[in-house]
């Protein structure tokens, strides 16, 4: 096509000299630039980024957006203090000007930061407003995210690794707000810190002469595993009647920091105890357990994360990097790897089952592909769907041709929104053709499922846990409506770290979960028919093990029976267990207090702080406070159940304790040794706060319901009562002060429960299941026993 030519076609006009010839040099809508291309997680720097203006300019009134995507926990940026931490600046350069060319009439740039000022998944925005007016071609804005200069700390960027970690500039060069992209994305590898510890995984419960693995790996101080590092080390089990082996090894010089001890065996019986470490001090060992059992001929618990996003979607670094972390690092038996089903295109589905489907091996990885469907909660709410068969599963479109997306939209299709399968009834509709084929899951993440809608064939778990919290209550009021569905806990992960991954700073507030299996065989088929029979346990992260049954029948399974038999349970964990409840949907019918068993200490007490301030999105309780003594003396503490190291606890003077850290459905505790407890005074207050969605992160915001809490009692009090709970607003918000035990707590747990002390009503279904707590505030579930007396 034939482009303008001024010089001949114009005629005689008065323009500045030279400036036709430069505007049409430079691109249209300009270019983004940056200081840094390799930056550490976790890291406090300043990252310098500079947008050049383009042959456009940018009018009067016109904005800009520094975007990045939502799921990132770069810490909140602010503008209203520039010596505190993260504060953020927009300068303004003039370009130079040619001859007869007028300087530009801008007189300010106005900076402010919006989680949610863009569309997903560029939602986190630094926005940029022009100020009484107007930029030319040429013109520089130089963003600084961490502004330094003034005295500030910088900025404390992403946790978690990442490759080719996105800025995108869009801007609104005519002061419509309609907004364009500028070409050429700023694109960072964000990667592991030096390394601060080693991470075993390895089985909880082996039956006797089953070969199993174990994983040993180097992760930084954020839980990223680290990446060329070739240190050497040993791995030493030591077993009943004081049998040990020492296993020596070289972590991986390329790639992940990890090793994979392969095809070991145990013959002994019992608690083997695995230490891990390397010839480096700046890592800190690790130890692990594992049982062997007694039985032979038996498949061992596999552990399964049915939950797993890429960056087909929200997640982070592609499905082939989430697929083999989950494998290789995470040392995962089952992974169900997940899509936003409005999100993804159809191109990107099909390459990623191609995909799954190559990397499933019998006896070693079963992978599944699977949806999430991403209905509103007022229309039923979020829904997995995991295709369980080989076939190519039906989606996006099933076999009459309906879209079974829940919508479409995604950041090509230029923000029109397709209705597809909505609401739920729709979904169930294209799938209860075929039960056996798939597995739904309901569960709470960013819209939390609404069990007002149920499909008993289809829906045969429930997620209890995952990287957005935990979620007992929604278990329980399952079971309490009747509905026969088993326990999962999976990561939903969107950071890269599937298979019990590291909780981040930002709404992903926990640990992701794993849900044990107990199957058969170690195939896709085997694996499948487990999950929809509910034979699952659901712990938070952790490698460990839990079990209930009666007489023949495994949880998950729905029977009639006498109260002659009794209830049989069994524990595996590594940090000790405190307490095992046994619940009738939502009702607590039996519970056991390790702590007491084994004798309450007379001077240690425990503040334990748990809940969530809601049910849906933004759920945190962020506590910030303090513990205060007096008539005595602060001899030593202790915290369990801390995520990351922006929790934190400190010690002030001789009697009083700071401590900052959020809850997500998790719990997180403070152990106190004290010089003495009779004739002490103990006081707790807290401030609560909610996530600062919009707003200045510098500036708390209350939670409503219960702002602050102030807990005071006498020491005396508590020897006499051992605990009391102050519950609060919320969903299971609560803070308890007890007595605790000085002693080691078991790591193994196993005993009976007498059905007919337990007075259950005849003539009706009892969902019975046991949920039980270790000292790290760690957590299992089981699936229930569904019985009738």
């Amino acid at each position: 096509m034939k482009t303008f030519d001024p010089k001949t076609e114009a005629g005689e006009y008065i323009a500045p000299q030279g400036l036709y010839e430069r505007n049409k040099s430079k691109p249209f809508l300009g270019s983004l630039t940056c200081n840094r291309r390799e930056i550490v997680a976790g890291e406090w720097t300043e990252l310098q980024l500079t947008y050049e203006v383009g042959g456009s300019g940018l009018a009067d009134g016109a904005w800009l957006k520094l975007a990045f995507k939502f799921y990132s926990d770069w810490a909140l940026f602010q503008t209203s203090d520039p010596m505190a931490a993260n504060y953020i600046s927009a300068e303004y350069h003039a370009g130079e000007l040619v001859p007869g060319q007028s300087p530009a009439t801008v007189q300010a740039l106005k900076v402010r930061f919006d989680q949610k000022g863009h569309e997903r998944p560029f939602q986190k925005t630094v926005i940029v407003d022009i100020v009484d007016g107007y930029l030319n071609p040429g013109d520089r804005i130089v963003i600084r995210l961490g502004d330094r200069r003034q005295g500030g700390a910088g900025t404390r960027v992403q946790s978690f690794v990442e490759k080719d970690f996105q800025f995108r500039l869009f801007i609104d060069p005519l002061g419509s707000s309609k907004f364009a992209e500028v070409p050429g994305d700023v694109l960072l590898d964000i990667v592991p810190g030096e390394p601060t510890g080693l991470h075993i995984v390895a089985p909880r419960l082996v039956n006797r002469d089953e070969p199993f693995d174990i994983i040993v790996r180097a992760d930084d101080l954020w839980g990223n595993t680290c990446r060329q590092l070739p240190l050497q080390g040993q791995v030493a089990l030591h077993g009943p009647g004081d049998e040990t082996h020492t296993l020596p090894f070289t972590l991986a010089e390329q790639g992940w920091a990890v090793v994979r001890l392969g095809n070991l065996k145990l013959g002994t019986s019992g608690e083997w105890k695995i230490q891990a470490s390397v010839e480096d001090i700046r890592v800190e060992s690790a130890t692990a357990y594992v049982n062997i059992s007694s039985e032979a001929g038996t498949l061992r618990p596999l552990y399964a994360d049915l939950h797993v996003h890429s960056d087909d979607t929200v997640g982070t670094n592609d499905t082939l990097y989430n697929l083999s972390y989950g494998r290789d690092i995470a040392g995962l038996d089952v992974l169900g790897y997940t899509a936003n089903d409005f999100n993804i295109t159809e191109q990107r589905w099909d390459k990623a089952v191609a995909l799954i489907h190559s990397l499933n091996e019998t006896g070693r990885f079963v992978c599944y592909p699977g949806t999430e469907w991403c209905g509103n909660s007022c229309a039923g709410g979020d829904r997995n769907i995991v295709f369980l068969r080989d076939s190519k599963p039906l989606f996006p479109f099933d076999e009459h041709g309906r879209m079974v997306r829940s919508f479409e939209w995604n950041e090509f299709t230029h923000g029109t929104l397709k209705p597809g399968a909505w609401p739920v009834d729709d979904l169930y509709a294209a799938y209860a053709h075929d039960p056996e084929g798939h597995l739904m899951m309901p569960h709470v993440g960013g819209r939390r499922c609404n069990l007002d809608w149920h499909h008993p064939e289809l829906e045969r778990l429930i997620e209890v846990s995952s990287a957005w919290g935990q979620f007992h209550w929604v278990y329980a009021e399952a079971l309490q409506r009747g509905y026969r569905v088993g326990a999962a806990a999976n990561s939903d992960e969107h950071q890269g770290r599937c298979g019990g991954g590291v909780p981040a700073t930002a709404v992903f507030g926990s640990r992701g979960g794993l849900t044990g299996v107990l199957a058969e065989t170690f195939d896709r088929e085997g694996v499948a028919k487990a999950l929809r029979a509910r034979h699952t346990f659901a712990t938070t992260g952790e490698r460990s093990f839990a079990s209930l049954r009666q007489g023949e029948y495994l949880m998950g399974d729905a029977y009639k029976t006498n109260a002659s038999i009794p209830l049989e349970y069994q524990l595996l964990g590594d940090g000790g267990w405190e307490e095992v409840s046994l619940y009738d949907g939502e009702l607590c019918i039996w519970t056991r207090n390790l702590h007491e068993e084994m004798g309450l200490a007379n001077s240690r007490i425990r503040i334990k702080l748990g809940g969530a301030r809601i049910k849906d999105r933004y759920r945190g309780a962020y506590w910030t406070g303090e513990i205060k003594i007096s008539g005595a003396v602060i001899q030593d503490f202790t915290t369990y159940g801390l995520d990351h190291p922006e929790q934190a606890c400190w010690r002030e003077n001789a009697t009083t304790i700071g401590f900052r850290t959020d809850t997500n459905g998790d719990s997180d505790t403070i152990e106190i040794q004290l010089s003495q407890l009779s004739g002490c005074h103990i006081s707790f207050s807290s401030r609560i706060d909610s996530y600062i969605k919009v707003g200045d992160p510098l500036q708390p915001q209350a939670y409503v319901h219960a702002p602050e809490i102030l807990v005071e009692l006498q020491g005396d009090a508590l020897l006499a009562e051992t605990g009391i709970v102050r519950k609060l607003p919320g969903a299971e918000l609560q803070v308890t002060i007890e007595r605790i035990t000085a002693q080691a707590l078991p790591r193994e747990l196993a005993g009976e429960i007498s059905l007919s002390t337990l007075k259950l009503a005849p003539n009706r279904e009892h969902p019975l299941f046991i949920t039980a707590r270790q000292r790290d505030q760690s957590r299992v579930w089981t699936s229930a026993l569904f019985l009738s007396l």
